[in-house]
């Protein structure tokens, strides 16, 4: 099982599985985007293995480049594991505070937002297109750990996976302008005037929406593996018909 973990400590562990051209459908993850649920419910048995758990500590939703969230309670357990059709409505952010849940969101090309906080020992994911970056999903969620949850922002520790890089994301002035509006992503855009085209850094976008909500700069951290130009990287832009990736977070028993 081809995976990057990107922490493994006494209390979590999180990472994301990367695209293998001998595995079944290459590795991908996702089943509403796949010619075999059969193989893509093995590539997930043989994750679980690899992280000693059952397939049915994962949990899934269907996302939707919306800006909702869901708490994940153990009544959650296993949905959107084995089939779509029970997975977590309408929802791109998952949180919970649960030991041996497996909280899962897809990517391929967007960006993918794992996180915990060290106090309140949570933990979640989030699924950040530039469709969830503009409704600034990722701000929203954190405001509403805040405030509902009463996580203070200075404890969470937030990892972005890998996403398209500013050189493949480019766009034209529709998009562009939408970002603009958000009002703090200027410098995270240029415009190409080869192509009349615009770039924009989502991943530094969705890193400045966690400092907004008060994530200290130095808490987050960011894998910039270009999924469009990584051999093992599945992209959407790239290839119409492609897989997606998995990124994964676990709150172990202690």
């Amino acid at each position: 099982m081809k995976t990057n973990i990107y922490f493994d400590n006494e209390q979590y562990i999180a990472g994301i599985t990367l695209k293998e051209n001998n595995e079944f459908e290459q590795n991908n993850m996702a089943l509403h985007v796949c010619e075999s649920v059969e193989q893509v419910l093995e590539n997930r048995q043989r994750l679980a293995k690899s992280l000693n758990c059952g397939l049915d500590s994962f949990v899934c939703a269907n996302q939707t480049h919306s800006a909702n969230v869901h708490h994940v309670t153990l009544a959650d357990k296993g949905r959107g594991a084995k089939s779509t059709e029970n997975a977590i409505l309408n929802t791109d952010a998952l949180f919970t505070y649960e030991p041996d849940i497996l909280l899962c969101t897809f990517t391929a090309d967007c960006v993918p937002v794992i996180f915990y906080h060290e106090q309140k020992g949570l933990i979640g994911v989030i699924h950040s297109g530039w469709q969830g970056t503009v409704k600034e999903i990722t701000l929203k969620v954190f405001q509403q750990l805040k405030e509902v949850e009463h996580c203070d922002p200075r404890y969470f520790h937030i990892h972005l996976g890998r996403a398209l890089s500013q050189e493949k994301f480019e766009v034209d002035e529709d998009v562009f302008v939408k970002f603009r509006d958000l009002g703090y992503a200027d410098d995270f855009m240029y415009f190409n005037n080869e192509t009349s085209k615009y770039h924009i850094d989502n991943q530094q976008t969705v890193k400045k929406q966690c400092e907004l909500a008060g994530v200290p700069s130095e808490n987050i951290t960011i894998d910039q593996t270009c999924t469009f130009l990584s051999s093992d990287g599945f992209s959407y832009r790239q290839d119409k018909k492609s897989g997606r990736h998995m990124s994964f977070i676990m709150k172990k028993t202690k």
